[in-house]
């Protein structure tokens, strides 16, 4: 299939045409003709699938063909909410890349800068709003945001808008809007509380899903370290420095924990940079800037900041700690290996991980090369894993017991995974 079968405007079709798009990727294939048909959708995808130009192209063709051409002032027909700034920020991109070559006006507006500059977008009228939930609701209760003309309606993010606190803001924003919209829900995970709002919201939804969470990229070669808790800091260094990695991006389970490392590489002589929800917007969107061109060589990030960095062709992805959620570490590692690019994703696990590492393993039947050679293991694990590794006896005398017990294991782990809901 190609852009062209999708029936998209030229307009569309030009912009999408001058990014070098011919081909929609399996979520557009699937979700841009629900979209154009007006039915609500809920859309399974992670970051990196080309999940937002699946609900931005068919916005901008049905507002440009609709709305697009008058002349009075302009109404806010879209709404796009999302979780983070970053996010909204390039979202916002994207549709002045694909509306490129339509007179459809879009603003983007969250928390943490002055509101003046966006109030003052808001009263020249807008087609398109992206919003941070906070930010949304306090410039509609001051009176600038005007809902009431609203066509489409779009939750994007939405487990990680779940995972922030921002559910019960995103539920005032719904009723803020007309009964008779189109709602488009996206989510890399589907919870129950996602679930039971899309219930709530949406009439009669399609569903689309691509790349199961539990599928990591084949192109990914995956590593684990089995380092102890207090030499993770060390073992950073000592690959950085090594095998000399470059363009890495190093996940931390918590704010200080980043700064941590930050702080740790830096007296090693290594340019470091941490992103978190306690840096400033403006600090960010610098780090951030100074990460794409190379002037900073290691990025620090927690999951939630990572939500926000969409960064092609990154080579490196570390897991210094481990997350307690398995379906986390596919997101995090899915930031390498894409687009058919390959990519490595190194992972530390300290004793009192384990258990995510095991549950990390029924979850995405990882083949990770488990690392024997370097200075930092655990005590004793090392001898264990060396135990592991070596030719095993047979030990099916017996009437083969052994052999029955492990199939029956295999067998319970088989259904158990079964029923588990992803």
């Amino acid at each position: 299939m190609q852009f062209e079968d999708l029936s998209l405007s030229k307009s569309i079709l030009t912009a999408v045409a001058e990014q070098g798009y011919t081909n929609p990727t399996p979520i557009q294939q699937q979700a841009i003709p629900v979209i154009m048909e007006g039915r609500d959708l809920v859309g399974t995808a992670q970051t990196g699938t080309g999940k937002t130009a699946a609900f931005a192209i068919p916005i901008i063709h049905h507002l440009h063909r609709n709305v697009g051409s008058s002349k009075r002032h302009k109404q806010i027909h879209a709404l796009v909410i999302t979780p983070t700034r970053e996010l909204a920020i390039q979202i916002g991109e994207s549709f002045d890349t694909y509306g490129k070559y339509t007179n459809l006006r879009q603003l983007t507006i969250f928390g943490g800068v002055s509101q003046i500059p966006q109030v003052d977008q808001l009263k020249k009228g807008v087609d398109v709003l992206i919003a941070t939930p906070g930010r949304l609701l306090d410039l509609h209760k001051q009176g600038f945001i005007d809902l009431d003309h609203l066509h489409v309606l779009v939750l994007d993010e939405s487990d990680q808008m779940l995972d922030m606190g921002f559910i019960h803001d995103v539920k005032k924003i719904v009723k803020l809007t007309p009964t008779n919209r189109q709602t488009l829900l996206f989510s890399a995970t589907m919870p129950m509380a996602i679930r039971e709002l899309a219930e709530m919201f949406l009439n009669d939804p399609a569903h689309v899903q691509v790349t199961p969470v539990s599928s990591t990229a084949e192109t990914v070669k995956q590593r684990i370290y089995f380092v102890e808790k207090a030499d993770k800091r060390k073992l950073l260094y000592h690959l950085i420095r090594n095998e000399n990695l470059h363009d890495v991006l190093v996940f931390s389970r918590t704010k200080h924990g980043a700064d941590n490392v930050v702080r740790a590489l830096r007296k090693q002589g290594v340019a470091a940079e941490a992103i978190h929800g306690d840096k400033s917007q403006g600090a960010r969107q610098r780090v951030l800037e100074a990460f794409k061109k190379k002037e900073v060589g290691v990025l620090v990030a927690t999951d939630i900041a990572a939500r926000g960095i969409d960064i092609d062709k990154l080579p490196y992805v570390i897991n210094f700690d481990l997350p307690n959620i398995p379906e986390t570490y596919v997101h995090r590692i899915g930031r390498t290996g894409r687009a058919g690019e390959g990519g490595v994703a190194i992972s530390f696990c300290a004793k009192d991980e384990e258990v995510y590492w095991k549950d990390i393993k029924k979850l995405t039947r990882v083949d990770a090369k488990e690392i024997l050679d370097h200075p930092y293991p655990w005590t004793g694990k090392t001898e264990e894993l060396q135990a592991a590794q070596q030719p095993k006896a047979n030990t099916n005398k017996g009437g083969g017991h052994g052999h029955n017990k492990n199939k029956s294991r295999k067998s319970d782990a088989s259904k158990k995974n079964k029923k588990r809901w992803y």
